[in-house]
């Protein structure tokens, strides 16, 4: 830990030192011409040797410029080159338009997560990327949180694992939600007792896109993301001021505001989110029990951007949540209890986050970053037996290179992270004690790009914790393309997972009952593989097709095991055999004019080899597609039709589920350019588990609910507008 501390003192000293004797600076923002929407990665550089590449907002500032004419050329992949001639010093930014040298499927899009900024359709490591706009869709259809629009991605489950508070998991290729990494920025925040209503408190609208790797990706982000890892990009500050408002009430009394404002000047920039949600408590099917829990959340997240000079920025943020929950018995939220009538549960969490992220640009287009995260997550349950209360304390810190070269780039870093849980003052008993986990790593990652349209990347990650001893974690990946029409990729990785009473399960155990972990339980490693191929076509007449068919497969010894006995209290341990989970993800796009259709389909065969019989992972289905279609109409209205079909599934001591299909229905109608008005169905055929099953048994003084595979909330109509005061 010395070593660590020293060195991160070390890094930005070395930055500031290596400031150059400046003469002038050429600045230019790049934009597609089309869409304009900025554009990241783009190379821009002099006759006379001077570069560098364009930001995440699109900018870029070239120093060491001498007096007199100059050209500057802009190239990037999927663009035509374009050039502008000036005098220096001219003191001004440069707008620059590309035009795309080709109508492609795929966008031009950049991804961070794989820490190289490269372009997402060459990249050897798989990123699926949920982009700004269909962010700003989604703020207008579920603007609380993120969980519709991530099940709307092939691969991906959101489950539901309480009726009581609404709580939601993520699961990747058949995997529970423990094996999924959610990181804000590249830093991990929602982890262990802290994932607990994690992506119901993340909205839409404080995003500017959203990362996907599906499988292995522990080498570049540590322990956890053994399914694969969500990373939530914030949005950060243009030079135009940007400001959006939007207004949303849906048929189940929820009511929600969000605001979000953003502006950067030469020195100094800022963006601003808040927003409150209101839900009130629903019975759904009349059983007299909540199926839609009352809500009162609100969030806020400042951030403040400083430039010193043009080659380092630093961001300092703060994040909070907080949130009420009440579900149970209808009789008791409103107010009259009974003695028949008790049964309750209220959650009340505090999630509050400081960040810090410095970046400088070195010479040679080398990049430093320096980030960290502390973040407090208090939760109080309270129900009509017990009153839990814990915090558990995060954090994170890191420093990395990243050094680009001619046919190859190194990303190098050291990361230390932890969380600590503590039950809190006023706590019923409980068996769990405080606990906590503390790790430190080091990472490299070397990608070359080859001859013949290949690249390959090769990464190695060490972590030292303080309470399972050392994990090494390679991995490999590679992607070539074939010609214009044919591409492929392949992969392998290993990762691991600490063993944490408190992580998120299929169902949300009561903390109540929760047994601490045996002094010699293992942690959980695993090794993922991936091949997939590609297919891209221009058919002419505004006809382009894309199809992705990937295989995957994963194998997780040592699984950590939940059981709970008939007394209700749940015991952890290793299965003595793996875990394993395989299967095929297949997506179609397609875009005829201005009609955009989309189709996945998804095939998951995940057993637990650990049992001699009913062996497949539960409330897993094998099967499940999904379909999107969209058209803009007469400039001014654009409609969204979008369907799953979600297969039949397995379930410990009962029979299997029934297989069935949602549908969802969008209509958007723009006002000038600053108004639209969007007016959106979900589950149209009001598809409920509560319509075959009841969800719980014994009385309803103390019920015990099912584990969930269908919506209980059944149809919902929203009606949302949309204001962008600042659109031109």
């Amino acid at each position: 830990m010395g070593s660590l501390k020293y060195l991160t003192l070390f890094l930005p000293l070395l930055a500031f030192a290596s400031t150059a004797n400046a003469q002038n600076t050429f600045k230019a923002v790049v934009k597609d011409k089309a869409t304009q929407l900025r554009l990241t990665g783009v190379i821009v550089a002099d006759k006379h040797g001077h570069g560098g590449a364009t930001n995440d907002t699109g900018e870029v500032i070239i120093s060491n410029i001498g007096d007199g004419r100059d050209t500057f050329y802009f190239t990037s992949i999927g663009y035509e080159s374009d050039s502008i001639i000036t005098t220096m010093p001219d003191g001004k930014w440069h707008e620059v338009l590309l035009n795309a040298a080709s109508k492609d499927l795929e966008e031009v899009v950049f991804v961070s997560s794989t820490r190289t900024n490269e372009r997402i359709e060459n990249a050897p490591i798989k990123v699926e990327v949920i982009g700004k706009e269909d962010l700003d869709e989604e703020n207008t259809i579920r603007p609380a949180n993120i969980a519709s629009i991530l099940g709307d991605v092939s691969g991906v489950q959101i489950q539901q694992s309480s009726a009581t508070s609404g709580n939601m998991n993520v699961r990747i290729q058949g995997l529970n939600g423990q094996y999924t990494q959610i990181l804000r920025d590249g830093m991990p925040l929602y982890d262990g007792f802290s994932g607990g209503f994690g992506i119901l408190q993340i909205p839409p609208l404080d995003l500017r896109q959203v990362e996907l790797i599906k499988g292995s990706a522990s080498t570049l982000y540590g322990g956890g993301a053994i399914a694969g890892l969500i990373n939530l990009i914030s949005k950060r500050p243009t030079n135009d001021q940007d400001a959006v408002f939007t207004i949303n009430a849906t048929t189940l009394q929820e009511q929600d505001v969000n605001a979000y404002l953003a502006k950067r000047w030469k020195k100094f920039g800022y963006t601003f989110f808040a927003g409150y949600d209101h839900q009130n408590a629903v019975d759904v099917n009349g059983d007299g029990l909540s199926d839609v829990p009352q809500l009162n959340s609100f969030t806020i997240h400042p951030r403040l951007f400083f430039y010193p000079d043009e080659k380092t920025s630093l961001i300092v943020g703060y994040n909070g949540t907080f949130e009420k929950r009440y579900g149970g018995d209808m009789q008791v939220i409103n107010g009259l209890p009974d003695s028949l009538h008790q049964y309750y549960e209220k959650d009340q969490t505090q999630r509050n986050t400081g960040e810090l992220i410095f970046e400088r640009s070195l010479p040679g287009l080398v990049k430093l970053t320096i980030k960290g995260s502390v973040s407090s997550f208090n939760r109080d349950i309270a129900s009509n037996v017990d009153d839990i209360k814990g915090n558990q304390l995060n954090y994170y810190g890191e420093a990395s290179v990243y050094i680009p070269q001619k046919n190859n780039s190194i990303v190098a870093g050291i990361n230390t992270t932890g969380d600590d849980f503590k039950k809190l003052a006023g706590s019923d008993s409980i068996a769990l004690t405080d606990f906590h986990n503390n790790t430190i790593g080091a990472f490299a990652q070397y990608t070359i790009h080859l001859p013949a349209q290949t690249t390959l990347d090769a990464g190695l990650r060490g972590d030292h914790t303080d309470q399972y001893g050392n994990f090494l974690l390679p991995r490999i990946a590679l992607f070539h393309r074939f010609n214009e029409t044919w591409a492929m990729r392949a992969g392998a990785g290993f990762g691991y997972k600490t063993p944490n009473p408190l992580e998120v399960q299929i169902i949300d155990y009561p903390t109540q009952d929760l047994q601490p972990l045996p002094a010699n339980i293992k942690a959980e490693r695993s090794v993922g593989y991936n091949l997939e191929g590609n297919f891209k076509k221009d058919l002419g007449h505004d006809i382009n097709l894309f199809i992705n068919h990937a295989f995957f497969l994963t194998q997780i010894t040592n699984p950590v095991i939940a059981t709970q006995i008939p007394n209700q209290e749940v015991f952890f341990s290793n299965g003595d055999k793996p875990l394993v989970t395989m299967g095929f993800d297949t997506y179609v796009k397609l875009s005829i004019k201005s009609l955009e259709l989309y189709f996945g389909y998804t095939y998951t065969d995940a057993e637990r080899k650990y049992l001699t019989q009913n062996k497949f992972l539960p409330l897993t289905p094998r099967n499940r597609l999904a379909f999107t279609a969209v058209r803009p109409f007469a400039e001014k209205w654009r409609v969204g039709l979008e369907g799953s079909y979600i297969g039949s599934e397995y379930r410990d001591g009962d029979i299997n589920t029934q297989p069935y299909f949602l549908m969802s229905l969008m209509i958007e109608r723009k006002i000038g350019k600053k108004f639209s008005v969007v007016l959106n169905g979900e589950n149209l055929l009001d598809y409920r588990q509560t319509k075959f099953e009841q969800i719980y048994t014994g009385p309803i003084t103390d019920p015990t609910f099912k584990p969930l595979w269908a919506p209980i909330d059944g149809r919902v109509i929203n009606l949302s507008v949309r204001i962008t005061p600042f659109n031109k």
